[in-house]
């Protein structure tokens, strides 16, 4: 069985009553004009590949669908908001991403949708499961920079530096991170508030290791490698519980564009 995953983008003017259609789906279709509100649906399906054409879902099909179904129910919608100057919570994106799902579910057959996620800005995405479709997942990545050193005092010095390579050089080195926090809730309770999401990041983990050696500086790495992996557990160890609305779902770190770790821990 494969997974697809295709983005559709496309931006919303909400004052104007025609959309603009546009030429350019890498950009957006529509096109939006002037200040416009820029969105993506990631629409995932699994199935088997069909022998004749190799694909699961012909992708141009999956954009066919999207424009036609789902983008309409955003434009309705969204210009509904500004007209009536009504704020934009995140529970009503959840609402459209439901609906979303549901015009989708029997577009794609014998492949299945499994997951709907909505991209709010480079930063920022929900998403919702076909399995669970009234939970609703939050995501939003953060930064850090950092320095390590990849060392085991068990080992020889000329095992360090075979295993570990640059890694292992006595000054160190460090990396531009990336760090993707993901929490669950229901879509329909209470509002998440990102301000307070944003601040329990940032002081129970961003603030203890951003600018740090984290060999010297970061109790946790005192015996333990800072590995990925590790951070990324220690993300979790640091963030779990922590989300009184919503429950840690996943974190993902990248140590660069092309090493990235995904962790999910013991739930609380």
């Amino acid at each position: 069985m494969h997974n697809l995953v295709r983005q559709v983008r496309f931006s919303i003017n909400p004052f104007l009553e025609e959309q603009t259609e546009g030429f350019n789906s890498y950009s957006a279709k529509p096109a939006g004009e002037g200040l416009a509100i820029f969105l993506a649906i990631e629409a995932e399906l699994e199935g088997p590949i069909d022998p004749n054409t190799g694909f699961v879902v012909n992708v141009v099909d999956i954009d066919k669908v999207v424009w036609k179904y789902v983008v309409p129910v955003f434009v309705e919608r969204l210009q509904k908001n500004f007209q009536n100057r009504e704020h934009i919570q995140l529970k009503r994106m959840w609402e459209l991403l439901v609906a979303a799902s549901g015009m989708l579910t029997d577009k794609f057959a014998p492949a299945k949708l499994t997951w709907l996620r909505l991209a709010l800005n480079p930063v920022r995405k929900l998403a919702i499961s076909s399995e669970d479709s009234q939970m609703l997942y939050f995501s939003e990545k953060f930064d850090f920079a950092a320095s390590h050193m990849l060392w085991n005092d068990k080992f020889s010095n000329d095992k360090n530096f075979d295993l570990f390579g640059k890694c292992a050089n006595p000054a160190g080195h460090g990396h531009n991170y990336i760090v993707e926090v993901t929490v669950k809730k229901p879509g329909g309770d209470e509002e998440l508030k990102i301000g307070l999401f944003e601040k329990i990041v940032h002081d129970a983990f961003i603030k203890i290791v951003d600018h740090k050696n984290l060999n010297e500086d970061v109790a946790e790495f005192g015996s333990l490698n800072p590995t990925v992996e590790n951070i990324a557990a220690f993300a979790w160890k640091s963030l779990v519980g922590k989300f009184e609305l919503s429950q840690l779902d996943s974190i993902t770190v990248w140590e660069n564009e092309r090493t990235f770790c995904r962790y999910t821990g013991q739930k609380r």
